[in-house]
């Protein structure tokens, strides 16, 4: 019985080691490479072609989100599974629009690790039970209660993003590359969704809430 073939990223080596030890006992799994390292990884991705990529999101200096990106450019039958320490759905919504096909957190069990690793490799999507906890509360909510950024699209996240970084409109409509227009459409959007009555009230949000954008 051919093995499913997993890498190993992570920037803490105490991490990466105990991912080892553990998946070590499962006798249809093998690691074939790991990596602290986003440019290594990246290189080890490409050669070894791990049919499953375990990715700590929060990296440095090089991003697991950017490390996301070029994993499927490099190595494109690799499914990747972020690995995080965030519960937040916004940051699992972020990994599976950039290409991400599982997501965990590190308070998941090595059962729930397993069981990512066995739906993704044979091609289902994969989401810890601590994040549908999480998700579903906020799904219960009363829609009056406090805004919540999970009802923005992937644009809507990225253009609030940089409207709080302090771009102007016309800024942020180039870096983008579309008009002035649609990001006028964008910031009246995100405003309503999130109940917000103006640009100062979003970046007050944003950083109440300490959201990763």
């Amino acid at each position: 019985m051919k093995k499913t073939t997993v890498m190993l990223i992570d920037d803490h080596t105490l991490i990466r080691e105990t991912w080892r030890a553990l998946l070590n006992t499962v006798k249809d799994i093998e690691i074939v490479a790991e990596s602290g390292d986003g440019h290594l990884a990246l290189e080890l991705a490409r050669t070894t072609r791990p049919d499953i990529v375990l990715l700590d999101i929060n990296m440095s200096p090089i991003g697991g989100m950017e490390v996301l990106k070029m994993i499927r450019k490099l190595s494109p039958v690799s499914r990747v599974i972020a690995v995080s320490m965030h519960s937040q759905p916004v940051y699992a919504k972020k990994m599976f629009r950039l290409g991400a096909k599982g997501y965990v957190t590190k308070n998941s069990p090595l059962n729930e690790l397993l069981d990512a690793i066995k739906e993704v490799s044979i091609g289902n999507i994969f989401v810890c039970e601590e994040v549908k906890k999480v998700s579903s509360g906020q799904i219960t909510d009363d829609e009056h209660s406090v805004p919540n950024i999970n009802s923005l699209s992937g644009r809507e996240l990225q253009v609030a993003g940089l409207i709080t970084a302090g771009g102007s409109s016309k800024e942020i409509a180039a870096e983008l590359g579309i008009s002035l227009k649609t990001i006028e459409v964008h910031r009246y959007n995100i405003l309503k969704k999130l109940n917000l009555k103006n640009t100062i009230s979003l970046i007050r949000y944003i950083n109440a809430n300490a959201v990763d954008l």
